[in-house]
């Protein structure tokens, strides 16, 4: 079995095989409560990103796994009790159910319950029925048998937007609902049937959950109140902490496995533990003061309490030391443009930056990973490259360059380097050199500074590479050429020598041991040159069948692998076209947008879905 618990295919001699998956945050946005979905064995979690739905390990986050059948954002997906099954809903109203035992996870059915994005779900404990809400057209929500969608009563009671449905886990079975009409509603059945509305809230209530006993029924609002119910009738037990619970809206609640505590995230940016039958505060978990630290969703699962931040950060909640969560974990939530591999103080770590500017770095063995300290920079980060100080090299949409150290790995101010035009690609070479290629302009640095810059290009520069012996830049254009510049001291001189591409170039890169340059362009073709003859065609290689947008040596200097608008990875045998490996969907929904490689049979793959692969590779 996998750690995921899927079983793994036997004695497979695949010549490639995913390694590690390190996922993506939760999308998140501000004011929106975000549902975390726990699994009824213990051992995952689920939340979405975009149109994926991630099952991530919870003692062991590294461990992922990630569902991308759905064709619009994903909201919400849950467990079935039997763990066998996941319901997840989408923008578009769609409702799927898949099966979780299997890695190909199989559909078993899909629904259409209302037009409009479903916000939550909720099955009954023997996994025969969903309830399903959210934004309908004339109808708010629905609940129906699983295998075959009859309906099995009506969500009525409400006249604006359900954001929130759970269903006790005992019977007689009871279901609630809560909406932006500031009400909760309560229902008997099946067939389900509106029994009474409860409108002590006075702002939208963001969440409804039912105590595993069915003993209570909690509802939390944008008031910042949280009230408890009796779960059988009703009736009205009490308001948590008497007044208000929180100082901020709640966006989530979660209840102890053993029905005694709940666990509360609010906009205040604090979590807190209630001590329900007591009415009173347990602890209070303050989770900092940015923005960024307002809390919008939350899961206890047996031992583990998790919540999750506006950041996009989930936090594991140590109950004995409420300052300070027992692990964070981060990433990307939002797409990554570009990623690269190096090796400090004996350990690979891969780095990766994102389109909001946030660049991670990953143990390439755990997956633990983390951003840099301070100010960084504030959009795209389109390239990056580590040089011969152990710097890393990144240009971002912010007309900057900079220079972080890595071992130290924190931002500082007089390493940006402005650019007068927006830079897009950059390459490094021996002996502090820089080539950054901004839009209609090539400038070398050396030493972190500007020291020449070529304007009057008639050309349109795409991507560069320096030779690793130095002295020599490639620069590929949109015009599909790729034309030779050496580096003499602080300036650039056009060695008037250019390579035909077969198309607008995409990517080129220099083999390790300077032997070979393979330039990749938007015709669906690489080409790789031999340097040593006067840099002559030495083999084409077709298999992609669109645009090739990225292209990475392996340290064997043997083999390469390039990524294409087609999803496809290919790694290409430098000396025989045909004897390739094949990665079909790699990232499924996403072309790939980065490749490194950690070692000889180690390559990395990252794609706009914000997470980042490891593969095995092996050849025959």
């Amino acid at each position: 079995m996998s750690p995921l618990g899927l079983p793994l295919p036997p004695g497979s001699s695949s010549p490639f095989e995913t390694e590690k998956v390190f996922a993506s945050l939760p999308q998140v946005e501000r004011g929106v409560s975000k549902i975390i979905g726990g699994d009824p064995k213990g051992n995952n979690f689920l939340y979405t990103n975009g149109k994926c739905v991630v099952i991530r390990n919870i003692d062991n986050p590294a461990i992922a796994d990630i569902y991308t059948e759905h064709a619009h954002q994903v909201v919400v997906a849950k467990y079935a009790p039997s763990g066998f099954y996941i319901a997840s809903g989408d923008v578009s109203g769609k409702l799927r159910i898949w099966d979780t035992t299997q890695k190909e996870h199989l559909l078993k059915y899909e629904y259409q319950p209302f037009a409009g994005k479903i916000k939550d779900l909720a099955w009954t404990e023997d996994s025969k029925r969903i309830a399903v809400v959210g934004e309908g057209r004339e109808k708010f929500g629905a609940v129906f048998l699983w295998d075959s969608g009859s309906s099995v009563g009506e969500i009525t009671g409400h006249n604006k937007v359900i954001n929130s449905v759970d269903i006790k886990q005992t019977r007689p079975y009871r279901l609630a609902t809560g909406s932006d009409d500031n009400c909760a509603a309560f229902f008997e059945g099946p067939p389900f049937k509106f029994k009474f509305t409860m409108s002590d809230h006075t702002r939208f209530v963001n969440c409804v959950r039912f105590s595993p006993d069915g003993n209570r029924l909690a509802t939390a609002s944008a008031d910042g109140q949280i009230f408890v119910y009796d779960g059988k009738t009703g009736e009205k037990v009490c308001a948590l902490g008497g007044g208000k619970a929180h100082d901020g809206g709640i966006y989530a609640i979660s209840w102890s496995p053993d029905s005694s505590q709940l666990l509360s995230a609010s906009g205040d940016k604090t979590a807190k533990i209630w001590d329900v039958g007591a009415n009173s505060v347990v602890s209070t978990f303050n989770m900092g003061s940015n923005v960024l630290d307002q809390q919008l969703g939350c899961l206890w699962q047996k031992d583990h309490l998790l919540t999750l931040s506006l950041s996009g950060y989930i936090n594991y909640l140590d109950k004995n030391n409420p300052n300070k969560p027992l692990r964070v974990i981060k990433g990307h939530s939002k797409s990554i443009q570009c990623l690269t591999v190096h090796k400090n103080g004996g350990k690979s770590y891969i780095y990766s930056g994102s389109n909001d500017g946030h660049i991670n770095y990953w143990d390439s063995e755990t997956g633990e990973n983390d951003g840099f300290s301070g100010k960084g920079h504030t959009n795209q980060v389109s390239r990056m490259a580590v040089d011969e100080m152990d710097q890393l090299v990144t240009c971002s949409m912010d007309d900057t360059v900079r220079y972080t150290n890595l071992s130290k790995r924190d931002y500082s101010g007089q390493d940006a380097v402005k650019m007068d035009v927006q830079p897009k690609c950059l390459a490094v070479g021996p002996g502090g050199y820089t080539v950054v290629l901004c839009i209609g302009q090539i400038v070398l640095m050396k030493d972190k500074k500007k020291c020449f810059a070529i304007d009057d290009l008639g050309y349109e520069p795409e991507a560069v590479a320096i030779h690793p012996g130095g002295g020599t830049a490639a620069v590929g254009g949109t015009d599909g050429n790729v034309r030779l510049y050496s580096i003499q001291g602080t300036s650039l001189k056009n060695d008037e020598k250019s390579l035909e591409a077969k198309g607008p170039v995409t990517d080129l890169a220099y083999s390790h041991d300077g032997a070979f340059l393979a330039v990749c362009d938007a015709n669906k073709v690489v080409t790789v040159f031999s340097v040593t003859d006067g840099y002559a065609e030495h083999n084409v290689f077709y298999g992609h069948h669109a645009k090739v947008v990225c292209i990475a040596w392996s340290p064997d200097n043997e083999h390469f692998a390039s990524g294409g608008m087609d999803m496809m990875v290919y790694v290409w045998t430098v000396s025989d076209p045909e004897t390739r490996v094949k990665i079909p969907d790699a990232h499924r929904l996403h072309h790939v947008s980065g490749l490194a490689w950690l070692d000889e049979h180690t390559l990395v793959t990252t794609s706009h879905d914000a997470s980042v692969k490891e593969w095995s590779i092996s050849y025959n």
